[in-house]
């Protein structure tokens, strides 16, 4: 599981001094669970995601990935985890397979093990077309499908995704969903940041509302729903707008 205890983090931001990105957050998230986090931008969503995943470390507070402290023994973490940035990049001369070859390979596995796992995740992200196209060559759709491929080669039992449907076409948009929810049905451990409530609706089983830094809701989507009558979006924006 993924477990967030009072994490903190603090940046300097120029004149202003010292900005708490993120406040003394706490949650929970199960094997077999999908847990979204939600929030406007600048919420911290991201520096959350980046403190758990072993990115970035906290200013305090702990998180732990299937009972590994990730600050303590963030390689160990790492083994465990398969994360999705935002902001992550391909190189543009490797093709796709190449791309998931040597991804694996720092994971420590061997050619079979890896070539075994190319073949199970082209057929899950409908790769086989372009395993053999330069990064540089593919669309926005293909370099996504190859990003969230390299980050679980290694099969790893936690998976934390930011935003992973974002600004992608509805077919890869698609072959995203079904694999998260692949993943919950095998009891794997999923947290992912969104801003789409639809898919809120689809994949998560609970959520976290952060804004400001702060997690101001924490529960499930049927008791997200009742807080403003059954709409989602309302509840998110009066959960915002109540602590503006």
């Amino acid at each position: 599981m993924i477990e967030v205890n009072n994490l903190t983090k603090e940046y300097r931001s120029g004149w202003r001094g010292t900005m708490r990105a993120v406040d003394d957050v706490t949650f929970t998230c199960h094997p077999g669970e999908v847990y979204g986090l939600l929030g406007p931008n600048g919420a911290g969503k991201t520096t959350l995601l980046r403190m758990v995943s072993t990115a970035i470390r906290p200013k305090a507070g702990t998180a732990r990935l299937a009972g590994i402290d990730v600050c303590r023994q963030p390689d160990e973490a790492r083994r465990n985890l398969g994360f999705l940035s935002g902001n992550t990049g391909l190189y543009d001369r490797l093709t796709a397979r190449e791309t998931l070859r040597y991804f694996g390979r720092l994971q420590g596995m061997d050619d079979p093990a890896i070539d075994a796992r190319i073949d199970t995740l082209a057929a899950a992200f409908e790769m086989r077309d372009f395993l053999g196209r330069r990064c540089d060559k593919l669309s926005t759709g293909m370099k996504q499908k190859v990003n969230l491929a390299r980050a679980v080669i290694h099969d790893p039992p936690v998976l934390v995704l930011d935003e992973p449907t974002n600004g992608l076409d509805v077919i890869t948009i698609r072959a995203m969903t079904r694999f998260i929810q692949d993943a919950r049905e095998q009891g794997r451990t999923v947290l992912l940041s969104t801003h789409q409530m639809p898919e809120v609706e689809m994949l998560c089983d609970r959520v976290g509302l952060l804004h400001e830094g702060k997690l101001r809701f924490d529960g499930t989507v049927g008791d997200l729903r009742e807080a403003s009558g059954g709409h989602l979006e309302e509840a998110f924006f009066k959960l915002v707008e109540a602590r503006a």
